[in-house]
C-alpha cells in the first residue's frame, strides 16, 4: 500500500528515488514554449535557471501526460528529476485545475513503479491542490499483481515492478488542519477505490457472489458498518425473483448484501445500489466469442457502491448511507432462466425475460425495491448495464439518468467536480411501449435503438413512489481495455466511487438539493 505524506523539506536535500516537477505548454520561447510550473523553483535554481531549456532540448513540450527524465543536478540526494506535463498553461491569474494535477500526479506515480520514495514538487496553492495531487498519485500508483510472482512472494519478478511505495508532497503543510484533512481524505477515498479495482480485476473463479459478500462483510466489521447478507434461502423466502432468476444457472448461488453506515448527526439518508454480476456469460442468451473475456468486470457497480460506503465511514461523514450489493453469476445450465420465462420480482411485478443477457436490470430491480422500502432521501444505482451506452458516449464517459432533472444535474456536477467524465441522458416515455408484454407486467427488453435509455426506464419502474433516483450506466469507463492514462490503469478503474463519495459529502453538509 502506497504511503502519502506532507513534507516541508527542500528538494535538494530530500532522500528519494526521484523528484517530480510539473511543466506546461506556454507561448513560444527559447525553450520551445515550455514553462516550469510552480513548485519547481528549487530544482530550476540547481540547473542555474535553465531547467526549461534543458527539458526543451530533450524534446519536452509540456503536453498532458508527457514524461521526461533527466539526471538530478550535483548536490541532490535524489538521482533523477521527472518532469511531467500538465498541459496548457492556465490563463493569467488562474491556477492549474484539480483534474490536471490529479492526472499529472498519476502519470508520475505510474512511471515510478518500483521506486521506494518519490518527492512531488507539483503546484500546491492550497489544501485542495494537495488533496488532488495526493489522490492522483495514489490512484496512479495502483497495481494489481496478486496473481503474478511479484505479488505472491513480494520480490521483483522478471517483468514486473511493485507500485511506488511512498509519496512525499513538497510544499505541503504537515501541521495545518486543512492540509492534513485533505491528505486523509485522499488516502481514504483512493484506498477504497483501489480496493474496488482489486475486486473488479479478481478472476471470477475466485470472486463469486459468496466470496464478494465475505469481502464486504469483513470490511464492514472492520469499519463499524452494519451488514446483512441474504443467501439463497433468505432470497427465496423474501421473494427476490429477479436476483434468483439471474443466478439460477450458476453453481454459485446469488447474494444480496446490505451495508448500513449511520452517523449520529445525520439528517439525510442516501441509498446506493450496485449491480454485482461477478461473471456474465449472457446466460442462455450466450454472448458471442470476443464479448465475454472481460465479463468479470460486470460487478463494477457493486464494487463502487461497496467502496463508497466504506469511504464514507472512514471519513465519518454526517449522513446515513445504505449500500445494496445485488450479487449473482449469470451462467447457462439446465437450471438457468430461459428466454420466455416470467419472473415475479420482489416488488410483486412480473417480468417476461426476453433476453437473459439483459440480466443486470433484473438484479437491480429487486435491490431498488428493497432500498425504496426504507424511504431514503435519494437512491443512486450504479451498473455496467448496456453496450448501448458505450455506443452513445464511448469508453470514458458514463451516462446519468434520473426521475428528477435537478438531481440529475446535481449528480453530473458532483462527477465533474471529482474528475469523472459523465453526461446527463433523458428517459423518453415513448420508449416504454417497447417493453410491453402480452404475458407479464413488463418485459426486460424494448426497442433496440436507445437501449441504454430503455434500461433506465425499466429500472424506474422499481423505484418507490416519491423517491428521488438517479441511474449511472458505467458500462464504458468501468473497465479499461486499452493502455493506462493519467491515474487510470489498464483493467478495473473504480469509476463512480468518487462521484458517490462526493454526493455523500454534499448531502452531509446540506449542499445537495
Amino acid at each position: 500500500m502506497t504511503a502519502l505524506t506532507l513534507s516541508t523539506a527542500a528538494a535538494p536535500g530530500l532522500r528519494a528515488d526521484a523528484i517530480v516537477v510539473g511543466v506546461a505548454k506556454g507561448a513560444a520561447s527559447k525553450s520551445g514554449g515550455l514553462v516550469l510550473a510552480p513548485g519547481a523553483e528549487a530544482v530550476d535554481q540547481a540547473y542555474d535557471g535553465k531547467l526549461a531549456d534543458v527539458l526543451g532540448t530533450l524534446g519536452a513540450s509540456g503536453a498532458e501526460g508527457e514524461v521526461t527524465k533527466l539526471p538530478a543536478p550535483a548536490g541532490f540526494k535524489a538521482p533523477i528529476v521527472v518532469a511531467v506535463g500538465l498541459g496548457a498553461l492556465p490563463e493569467k491569474d488562474e491556477t492549474f485545475g484539480a483534474e490536471s494535477l490529479r492526472r499529472a500526479a498519476g502519470v508520475a506515480a505510474r512511471t515510478l513503479a518500483g521506486a521506494k520514495k518519490a518527492a512531488f514538487a507539483l503546484p500546491i496553492e492550497d489544501a485542495a491542490d494537495a488533496g488532488a495531487i495526493g489522490e492522483g498519485a495514489l490512484l496512479g500508483a495502483y497495481a494489481f499483481d496478486a496473481y503474478k510472482e511479484i505479488g505472491r512472494n513480494g520480490k521483483d519478478a522478471k517483468n514486473g515492478k511493485g507500485p511506488l511505495a511512498e509519496i512525499a508532497l513538497l510544499g505541503g503543510k504537515p501541521r495545518d488542519a486543512a492540509y492534513k484533512a485533505a491528505v486523509a481524505r485522499a488516502t481514504a477515498v483512493s484506498e477504497e477505490l483501489n480496493r474496488a479495482r482489486d475486486l473488479i480485476n479478481t478472476p471470477p473463479n475466485d470472486l463469486n457472489p459468496e466470496a464478494f459478500a465475505a469481502v464486504a462483510q469483513a470490511a464492514a466489521e472492520e469499519h463499524g458498518i452494519g451488514v446483512q447478507v441474504l443467501d439463497v434461502q433468505a432470497l427465496e423466502e423474501g421473494g427476490y425473483g429477479g436476483i434468483l432468476g439471474v443466478g439460477a444457472g450458476s453453481a454459485a448461488g446469488p447474494r444480496l448484501v446490505k451495508l448500513t453506515y449511520t452517523h449520529e448527526a445525520a439528517s439525510k439518508h442516501l441509498a446506493f445500489v450496485g449491480k454485482g454480476i461477478t461473471y456474465d456469460s449472457g446466460g442462455i442468451s450466450l454472448k458471442p466469442a470476443g464479448h465475454n473475456e472481460t465479463m468479470k468486470c460486470d460487478m463494477s457497480g457493486a464494487a463502487a457502491v461497496f467502496a463508497a460506503v466504506v469511504a464514507a465511514a472512514r471519513l465519518g461523514l454526517a449522513v446515513n448511507v445504505t449500500g445494496w450489493l445485488a450479487l449473482a453469476e449469470n451462467m447457462p445450465s439446465g437450471s438457468a432462466t430461459r428466454p420466455g420465462d416470467v419472473l415475479r420480482m420482489y416488488s410483486g411485478k412480473t417480468v417476461e425475460v426476453l433476453n437473459t443477457d439483459a440480466e443486470g436490470r433484473l438484479v437491480l430491480a429487486d435491490a431498488l425495491w428493497a432500498a425504496s422500502a426504507e424511504k431514503p432521501d435519494a437512491i443512486v444505482d450504479v451498473a455496467t448495464l448496456t453496450g448501448a451506452m458505450m455506443l452513445a458516449l464511448g469508453n470514458r464517459t458514463y451516462g446519468i439518468m434520473a426521475n428528477d432533472d435537478a438531481f440529475r444535474s446535481a449528480v453530473h456536477e458532483a462527477a465533474e467536480e471529482v474528475g469523472e467524465a459523465a453526461w446527463p441522458m433523458p428517459l423518453p416515455d415513448h420508449l416504454k411501449k417497447g417493453m410491453e408484454s402480452p404475458t407479464a407486467d413488463i418485459a426486460n427488453m424494448g426497442e433496440r435503438y436507445g437501449g441504454g435509455l430503455v434500461a433506465g426506464l425499466f429500472l424506474r419502474e422499481f423505484v418507490g413512489e416519491g423517491i428521488t433516483w438517479a441511474h449511472l450506466d458505467i458500462a464504458g469507463p468501468a473497465f479499461n481495455e486499452g493502455g493506462p492514462f493519467g491515474y487510470t490503469p489498464k483493467g478495473g478503474t473504480g469509476t463512480a466511487v468518487r462521484t458517490l463519495v462526493r454526493l455523500a459529502e454534499l448531502t452531509a453538509v446540506g449542499d445537495l438539493g
